[in-house]
Protein backbone atom coordinates (compact mmCIF):
# COMPACT_ATOMS: atom_id res chain seq x y z
CA UNK A 1 0.00 0.00 0.00
CA UNK A 2 1.03 3.60 -0.58
CA UNK A 3 0.56 5.52 2.66
CA UNK A 4 0.93 9.23 3.37
CA UNK A 5 1.91 10.15 6.95
CA UNK A 6 1.82 13.78 8.02
CA UNK A 7 3.88 14.59 11.10
CA UNK A 8 6.17 11.70 10.24
CA UNK A 9 9.09 13.22 12.17
CA UNK A 10 6.94 13.40 15.28
CA UNK A 11 6.92 10.97 18.19
CA UNK A 12 4.00 8.81 17.04
CA UNK A 13 4.63 9.38 13.34
CA UNK A 14 8.12 7.87 13.39
CA UNK A 15 6.98 4.71 15.19
CA UNK A 16 3.95 4.19 12.94
CA UNK A 17 6.14 4.64 9.87
CA UNK A 18 8.61 2.04 11.15
CA UNK A 19 5.85 -0.58 11.46
CA UNK A 20 4.48 0.13 7.99
CA UNK A 21 7.93 0.13 6.41
CA UNK A 22 8.84 -3.15 8.08
CA UNK A 23 5.78 -4.85 6.62
CA UNK A 24 6.67 -3.62 3.13
CA UNK A 25 4.34 -0.69 2.60
CA UNK A 26 5.44 2.37 0.65
CA UNK A 27 5.46 5.34 3.04
CA UNK A 28 5.54 8.98 2.00
CA UNK A 29 6.41 11.16 4.99
CA UNK A 30 5.49 14.82 5.35
CA UNK A 31 6.54 17.20 8.13
CA UNK A 32 7.32 20.89 8.56
CA UNK A 33 10.04 20.22 11.18
CA UNK A 34 8.94 23.31 13.11
CA UNK A 35 10.60 24.59 16.26
CA UNK A 36 7.81 24.01 18.80
CA UNK A 37 10.52 21.83 20.32
CA UNK A 38 14.10 21.20 19.17
CA UNK A 39 14.01 20.34 15.44
CA UNK A 40 17.23 18.37 15.93
CA UNK A 41 15.19 15.65 17.66
CA UNK A 42 12.79 15.55 14.73
CA UNK A 43 15.69 15.24 12.30
CA UNK A 44 17.09 12.37 14.36
CA UNK A 45 13.74 10.58 14.22
CA UNK A 46 13.65 11.16 10.48
CA UNK A 47 17.14 9.71 10.21
CA UNK A 48 15.77 6.40 11.51
CA UNK A 49 13.46 6.24 8.47
CA UNK A 50 15.42 7.71 5.58
CA UNK A 51 17.66 4.66 4.95
CA UNK A 52 14.58 2.56 4.09
CA UNK A 53 14.18 2.14 0.34
CA UNK A 54 10.38 2.25 0.62
CA UNK A 55 10.39 5.62 2.41
CA UNK A 56 10.28 9.08 0.86
CA UNK A 57 10.06 12.44 2.58
CA UNK A 58 8.96 15.96 1.72
CA UNK A 59 9.25 18.94 4.03
CA UNK A 60 6.04 20.96 3.97
CA UNK A 61 3.17 22.30 6.03
CA UNK A 62 -0.39 21.00 6.05
CA UNK A 63 -1.62 24.60 5.98
CA UNK A 64 -0.25 24.82 2.40
CA UNK A 65 -3.24 23.59 0.41
CA UNK A 66 -1.68 24.00 -3.02
CA UNK A 67 1.32 21.88 -2.07
CA UNK A 68 -0.89 19.14 -0.65
CA UNK A 69 -3.27 19.17 -3.60
CA UNK A 70 -0.45 18.84 -6.11
CA UNK A 71 1.20 16.08 -4.10
CA UNK A 72 -1.99 14.05 -3.67
CA UNK A 73 -2.98 14.26 -7.32
CA UNK A 74 0.51 13.14 -8.37
CA UNK A 75 1.09 10.37 -5.85
CA UNK A 76 -2.42 8.87 -5.50
CA UNK A 77 -2.05 7.62 -1.95
CA UNK A 78 -4.13 4.64 -0.86
CA UNK A 79 -4.30 5.56 2.82
CA UNK A 80 -3.56 8.66 4.87
CA UNK A 81 -2.44 8.87 8.49
CA UNK A 82 -2.71 12.46 9.64
CA UNK A 83 -0.62 13.08 12.76
CA UNK A 84 0.63 16.61 12.07
CA UNK A 85 -0.79 19.09 14.56
CA UNK A 86 0.19 21.82 16.95
CA UNK A 87 0.37 19.88 20.20
CA UNK A 88 0.33 20.95 23.83
CA UNK A 89 -2.45 22.07 26.14
CA UNK A 90 -0.56 24.85 27.91
CA UNK A 91 1.00 26.27 24.74
CA UNK A 92 -2.49 26.73 23.30
CA UNK A 93 -3.27 29.29 25.99
CA UNK A 94 -0.48 31.64 24.92
CA UNK A 95 -0.29 30.82 21.19
CA UNK A 96 -3.84 30.19 19.94
CA UNK A 97 -3.15 31.17 16.33
CA UNK A 98 -0.76 28.23 15.89
CA UNK A 99 -3.62 25.85 16.69
CA UNK A 100 -6.03 27.52 14.29
CA UNK A 101 -3.52 27.36 11.43
CA UNK A 102 -2.31 23.79 11.95
CA UNK A 103 -5.20 21.98 13.61
CA UNK A 104 -8.15 23.62 11.87
CA UNK A 105 -6.94 24.99 8.54
CA UNK A 106 -4.44 22.16 8.13
CA UNK A 107 -7.01 19.49 8.92
CA UNK A 108 -9.54 21.02 6.54
CA UNK A 109 -6.88 20.85 3.82
CA UNK A 110 -6.19 17.19 4.56
CA UNK A 111 -9.89 16.33 4.36
CA UNK A 112 -10.30 18.11 1.05
CA UNK A 113 -7.25 16.59 -0.66
CA UNK A 114 -8.30 13.14 0.58
CA UNK A 115 -11.72 13.68 -0.97
CA UNK A 116 -10.32 14.95 -4.26
CA UNK A 117 -7.85 12.06 -4.50
CA UNK A 118 -10.39 9.37 -3.51
CA UNK A 119 -8.27 8.16 -0.58
CA UNK A 120 -9.53 4.82 0.74
CA UNK A 121 -9.17 5.66 4.45
CA UNK A 122 -8.08 8.64 6.53
CA UNK A 123 -6.88 7.91 10.07
CA UNK A 124 -6.17 10.99 12.16
CA UNK A 125 -4.98 11.86 15.65
CA UNK A 126 -7.59 13.12 18.07
CA UNK A 127 -6.86 13.32 21.80
CA UNK A 128 -8.11 12.31 25.23
CA UNK A 129 -8.22 16.06 25.92
CA UNK A 130 -11.59 16.23 24.13
CA UNK A 131 -13.21 14.85 27.31
CA UNK A 132 -12.40 18.15 29.02
CA UNK A 133 -14.55 18.72 32.10
CA UNK A 134 -16.00 15.18 32.07
CA UNK A 135 -15.75 13.53 35.47
CA UNK A 136 -17.15 10.02 34.94
CA UNK A 137 -14.39 7.44 34.54
CA UNK A 138 -13.32 5.75 32.38
CA UNK A 139 -13.87 8.07 29.43
CA UNK A 140 -16.05 6.43 26.77
CA UNK A 141 -16.54 7.38 23.14
CA UNK A 142 -20.26 7.40 23.93
CA UNK A 143 -19.73 10.26 26.41
CA UNK A 144 -20.68 13.81 25.53
CA UNK A 145 -17.58 15.89 24.77
CA UNK A 146 -19.08 19.37 24.62
CA UNK A 147 -16.95 20.90 27.37
CA UNK A 148 -13.30 21.21 26.26
CA UNK A 149 -11.18 23.21 28.70
CA UNK A 150 -8.35 24.17 26.33
CA UNK A 151 -8.21 25.45 22.78
CA UNK A 152 -6.10 22.42 21.88
CA UNK A 153 -8.95 20.15 23.00
CA UNK A 154 -11.47 22.27 21.12
CA UNK A 155 -9.50 21.92 17.89
CA UNK A 156 -9.35 18.15 18.32
CA UNK A 157 -13.09 17.88 18.82
CA UNK A 158 -13.52 20.16 15.80
CA UNK A 159 -11.44 17.70 13.77
CA UNK A 160 -13.84 14.90 14.67
CA UNK A 161 -16.84 17.01 13.61
CA UNK A 162 -15.16 18.08 10.38
CA UNK A 163 -14.27 14.46 9.59
CA UNK A 164 -17.84 13.36 10.18
CA UNK A 165 -19.18 15.93 7.74
CA UNK A 166 -16.80 14.68 5.01
CA UNK A 167 -17.65 11.06 5.77
CA UNK A 168 -21.37 11.84 5.58
CA UNK A 169 -21.30 14.06 2.50
CA UNK A 170 -18.60 12.43 0.41
CA UNK A 171 -18.35 8.83 1.69
CA UNK A 172 -14.77 9.46 2.79
CA UNK A 173 -13.93 6.77 5.38
CA UNK A 174 -12.39 8.43 8.44
CA UNK A 175 -11.20 7.14 11.81
CA UNK A 176 -10.24 9.40 14.70
CA UNK A 177 -8.03 8.06 17.48
CA UNK A 178 -8.21 9.66 20.90
CA UNK A 179 -4.69 9.03 22.16
CA UNK A 180 -4.09 8.86 25.90
CA UNK A 181 -0.78 10.18 27.38
CA UNK A 182 1.82 8.56 25.13
CA UNK A 183 5.34 7.91 26.42
CA UNK A 184 8.42 5.93 25.42
CA UNK A 185 11.65 6.21 23.39
CA UNK A 186 11.89 9.21 21.06
CA UNK A 187 9.21 10.99 23.11
CA UNK A 188 8.40 14.68 23.20
CA UNK A 189 10.51 17.10 25.28
CA UNK A 190 7.44 19.05 26.40
CA UNK A 191 5.83 16.04 28.12
CA UNK A 192 6.23 14.91 31.73
CA UNK A 193 8.43 11.82 31.22
CA UNK A 194 11.07 13.88 29.38
CA UNK A 195 10.82 16.94 31.61
CA UNK A 196 11.03 14.84 34.77
CA UNK A 197 13.82 12.58 33.55
CA UNK A 198 15.96 15.45 32.32
CA UNK A 199 15.61 17.34 35.61
CA UNK A 200 16.17 14.27 37.78
CA UNK A 201 19.38 13.33 35.97
CA UNK A 202 20.62 16.94 36.20
CA UNK A 203 19.72 17.25 39.88
CA UNK A 204 17.19 20.00 39.18
CA UNK A 205 13.73 20.20 40.81
CA UNK A 206 10.70 18.86 38.98
CA UNK A 207 7.39 20.73 39.04
CA UNK A 208 4.57 18.54 40.36
CA UNK A 209 1.13 20.02 39.81
CA UNK A 210 -1.90 19.49 42.08
CA UNK A 211 0.41 18.02 44.74
CA UNK A 212 0.86 14.99 42.53
CA UNK A 213 -2.78 13.99 42.95
CA UNK A 214 -3.37 13.52 39.25
CA UNK A 215 -3.98 10.33 37.33
CA UNK A 216 -2.95 9.67 33.75
CA UNK A 217 -3.58 6.73 31.45
CA UNK A 218 0.07 6.42 30.39
CA UNK A 219 0.26 4.40 27.16
CA UNK A 220 3.51 3.05 25.73
CA UNK A 221 4.43 4.16 22.24
CA UNK A 222 4.64 0.64 20.79
CA UNK A 223 1.01 0.01 21.79
CA UNK A 224 -0.05 3.35 20.31
CA UNK A 225 1.74 2.67 17.03
CA UNK A 226 0.38 -0.88 16.73
CA UNK A 227 -3.12 0.35 17.52
CA UNK A 228 -2.87 3.03 14.85
CA UNK A 229 -1.91 0.46 12.22
CA UNK A 230 -4.76 -1.81 13.33
CA UNK A 231 -7.14 1.10 12.89
CA UNK A 232 -5.76 1.81 9.43
CA UNK A 233 -6.58 -1.75 8.39
CA UNK A 234 -10.20 -1.44 9.59
CA UNK A 235 -12.03 0.79 7.11
CA UNK A 236 -15.39 2.05 8.45
CA UNK A 237 -18.45 1.44 6.28
CA UNK A 238 -21.91 2.92 6.17
CA UNK A 239 -24.16 1.21 8.69
CA UNK A 240 -27.40 1.66 6.77
CA UNK A 241 -28.98 3.36 9.76
CA UNK A 242 -31.12 6.29 8.67
CA UNK A 243 -32.38 7.65 11.99
CA UNK A 244 -29.49 9.92 12.95
CA UNK A 245 -31.56 11.45 15.74
CA UNK A 246 -31.23 8.28 17.82
CA UNK A 247 -27.48 7.90 17.42
CA UNK A 248 -25.37 8.23 20.53
CA UNK A 249 -22.12 10.17 20.73
CA UNK A 250 -19.42 8.24 18.89
CA UNK A 251 -21.90 6.57 16.54
CA UNK A 252 -22.76 7.38 12.93
CA UNK A 253 -24.40 5.87 9.88
CA UNK A 254 -21.58 7.41 7.82
CA UNK A 255 -18.24 5.63 7.16
CA UNK A 256 -16.85 7.25 10.29
CA UNK A 257 -15.33 5.96 13.52
CA UNK A 258 -13.82 7.43 16.67
CA UNK A 259 -11.97 5.31 19.24
CA UNK A 260 -10.07 5.65 22.49
CA UNK A 261 -6.58 4.19 22.40
CA UNK A 262 -5.00 3.90 25.83
CA UNK A 263 -3.63 1.44 28.37
CA UNK A 264 -6.81 1.62 30.50
CA UNK A 265 -4.76 1.53 33.72
CA UNK A 266 -4.46 5.06 35.13
CA UNK A 267 -1.38 5.79 37.26
CA UNK A 268 -1.18 8.42 40.01
CA UNK A 269 1.43 11.04 39.16
CA UNK A 270 3.31 10.56 42.44
CA UNK A 271 3.49 6.82 41.76
CA UNK A 272 4.70 7.51 38.24
CA UNK A 273 7.48 9.70 39.65
CA UNK A 274 8.46 7.01 42.17
CA UNK A 275 8.72 4.42 39.40
CA UNK A 276 10.72 6.83 37.29
CA UNK A 277 13.14 7.44 40.16
CA UNK A 278 13.73 3.69 40.43
CA UNK A 279 14.21 3.35 36.67
CA UNK A 280 16.70 6.23 36.56
CA UNK A 281 18.43 5.30 39.83
CA UNK A 282 18.05 8.87 41.11
CA UNK A 283 15.80 10.71 43.56
CA UNK A 284 13.66 13.59 42.35
CA UNK A 285 13.61 17.01 43.99
CA UNK A 286 9.92 17.90 43.95
CA UNK A 287 8.36 21.35 43.86
CA UNK A 288 4.60 21.17 44.35
CA UNK A 289 2.35 23.65 42.58
CA UNK A 290 -1.41 24.03 42.02
CA UNK A 291 -3.25 22.84 38.92
CA UNK A 292 -2.49 24.62 35.69
CA UNK A 293 -5.20 26.13 33.46
CA UNK A 294 -6.38 23.62 30.86
CA UNK A 295 -5.26 20.55 32.83
CA UNK A 296 -7.57 17.80 34.05
CA UNK A 297 -7.18 15.77 37.23
CA UNK A 298 -7.68 12.32 35.70
CA UNK A 299 -7.76 10.47 32.41
CA UNK A 300 -8.78 6.87 31.84
CA UNK A 301 -9.64 5.16 28.56
CA UNK A 302 -12.57 2.86 27.97
CA UNK A 303 -11.20 0.96 24.96
CA UNK A 304 -13.98 -1.65 24.66
CA UNK A 305 -15.16 -0.31 21.31
CA UNK A 306 -11.62 -0.38 19.90
CA UNK A 307 -11.04 -3.89 21.20
CA UNK A 308 -14.22 -5.09 19.49
CA UNK A 309 -13.37 -3.32 16.25
CA UNK A 310 -9.70 -4.24 15.76
CA UNK A 311 -8.67 -6.57 18.59
CA UNK A 312 -6.50 -3.93 20.24
CA UNK A 313 -4.75 -5.08 23.41
CA UNK A 314 -1.98 -3.01 25.03
CA UNK A 315 1.07 -5.12 25.83
CA UNK A 316 3.30 -2.79 27.87
CA UNK A 317 2.43 -1.68 31.40
CA UNK A 318 4.18 1.10 33.29
CA UNK A 319 6.50 -1.28 35.16
CA UNK A 320 7.93 -2.47 31.83
CA UNK A 321 7.61 0.75 29.85
CA UNK A 322 9.33 3.16 32.22
CA UNK A 323 12.61 1.19 32.41
CA UNK A 324 12.67 1.08 28.60
CA UNK A 325 12.09 4.82 28.49
CA UNK A 326 14.73 5.50 31.16
CA UNK A 327 17.35 3.45 29.33
CA UNK A 328 16.68 5.18 26.03
CA UNK A 329 16.65 8.65 27.57
CA UNK A 330 19.85 8.07 29.54
CA UNK A 331 21.60 6.95 26.35
CA UNK A 332 20.18 9.87 24.39
CA UNK A 333 21.24 12.36 27.04
CA UNK A 334 24.75 10.92 27.22
CA UNK A 335 25.18 11.59 23.49
CA UNK A 336 24.88 8.07 22.20
CA UNK A 337 22.86 9.72 19.45
CA UNK A 338 24.31 12.62 17.51
CA UNK A 339 22.45 15.73 18.64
Amino acid sequence: MKIFISGVAGFIGMHVAQILLSRGDEVFGFDNLNDYYDPALKRLRLAQLLPQSNFRFLRGDVSDYDLLASLFMTERFTYVIHLAAQAGVRYSISNPSAYVTSNLVGFANILEVCRQANVSHLVYASSSSVYGANREMPFSVSDNVDHPISLYAATKKSNELMAHSYSHLFDLPTTGLRYFTVYGPWGRPDMAPWLFSDAILDGRPITVFNNGEMWRDFTYIDDIAQGTVLALNRIPRRTGRIDDLNLRAGESDAPYSVYNIGNSTPVRLLDFISSLEIALGRTAIKEFKPMQPGDVVSTSADTDAFVRAVGFSPQVNISDGLPRWAQWFSEYKSSKFTH
